[in-house]
């Protein structure tokens, strides 16, 4: 059946799968724990509307899976998990909700560590550590000068796209590159401000008229009306931040740019997209390497890395990214594909 949740675990390798009811807070939440091989599964805890329960799970199982990606191309000693709670119409005590949301994730022994994500915050990381230490991103965590994880993540993104412009346009900084960028949410617009500091030339869209507003007037960035006329702007990257599978049948076809790298997660609607762009001569930056910066920093926090450590994994981007590329015109496949097979590969060992 096509609502089978069993099958869609079973079809996306995921090795466990919880969910609890807390009627007192009207906790909802689904927990997906996609692989431990290399350790403790690590993923954010999504806090949104879902339209059913059915695509809450497969949004929690597919980003559980990119995170176990993340994690291992990212050389890090973790597996990939992810938390999505379902939104309630109505929130009655928010502390005792994500309190509720502590006490389930403790009974999984640590199999699982979470974070912040979509919808949530550090204050809600605090409500969570207050029933359970299988947590990072709170308030607490001192060790580092950033409390939210973004501006790494999107530092991690420009040290992918410095990558992919050396590789495919031979040019060795950013100065002077045309960026789209789709969604100017916490990481979209820290990369805006990190890519106008570069002296990339930006155009934006998001759905939010006051980020647009915000990015023009703060950077200078150039606004269009609609999706569709930013991917059909030509430029020399294309850098989607927003929701996933916004490269699609009917979208790549679209797109005016030689370099797809962005911060979003789950860019590819399907694997095949990945073999499309590479068929139009559109170089792709593997979503889960490129976007692997949040991670780090947080995992890092959860260690107790040092945060010089920790920025110097998510600049060793750029040089995952190289050899991927390189690999993939060596073995003339998808970078996509190319960034799978060494995951595999990691996980195997």
């Amino acid at each position: 059946m096509e609502d089978d949740i069993l099958r869609l675990a079973e079809s996306m390798q995921c090795q466990e799968l919880h969910m609890v009811l807390d009627e007192p807070t009207g906790l909802r939440a689904i927990i997906a724990i996609h692989n431990t091989v290399l350790g403790p599964a690590l993923g954010g805890c999504r806090f949104l509307e879902y339209p059913s329960t059915y695509v809450a799970v497969q949004d929690a199982i597919r980003l559980a899976r990119g995170m176990t990606y993340k994690a291992a191309i990212s050389n890090l000693p973790l597996g990939g998990g992810k938390a999505v709670l379902l939104k309630p119409k109505r929130m009655l005590d928010r502390v005792e909700y994500f309190r509720a949301f502590g006490r389930f994730l403790n009974t999984l022994n640590g199999r699982y560590i979470t974070a912040v994500d979509s919808g949530t915050s550090t204050a809600d990381m605090d409500a969570i550590a207050l029933e359970t230490q299988h947590v990072t991103n709170t308030t607490t965590h001192k060790l580092f000068s950033l409390a939210d994880p973004s501006p790494l993540t999107a530092e991690g993104v420009v040290c992918g796209m410095r990558a992919a412009v050396k590789f495919k346009l031979k040019k060795d900084n950013l100065k002077g590159v045309r960026v789209l960028v789709q969604g100017l949410g916490h990481v979209g617009f820290s990369l805006v401000e990190q890519l106008t500091a570069l002296g990339a030339q930006l155009t934006v869209f998001d759905i939010n008229p006051t980020a647009m507003s915000r990015a023009h007037v703060q950077f200078g960035a150039v606004l269009v009306n609609s999706l569709e006329e930013l991917l059909e702007t030509e430029a020399d990257v294309f850098a989607p931040c927003a929701l996933g599978a916004i490269l699609n049948d009917h979208n790549i076809p679209k797109l005016r740019v030689p370099i797809v790298a962005g911060a979003a997660n789950n860019q590819l609607l399907e694997n095949r997209h990945g073999e499309m762009l590479a068929g139009a001569g559109i170089l792709y930056a593997p979503d889960y390497v490129i976007n692997a910066g949040g991670l780090i920093y947080v995992a890092d926090q959860y260690a107790h890395t040092t945060e010089a450590e920790s920025r110097e994994k998510v600049h060793a981007i750029y040089d995952t990214m190289m050899e991927i590329f390189r690999r993939s015109e060596k073995e003339k496949k998808s970078t996509n594909s190319i960034a799978d097979a060494i995951v595999l590969e990691k996980l195997k060992q």
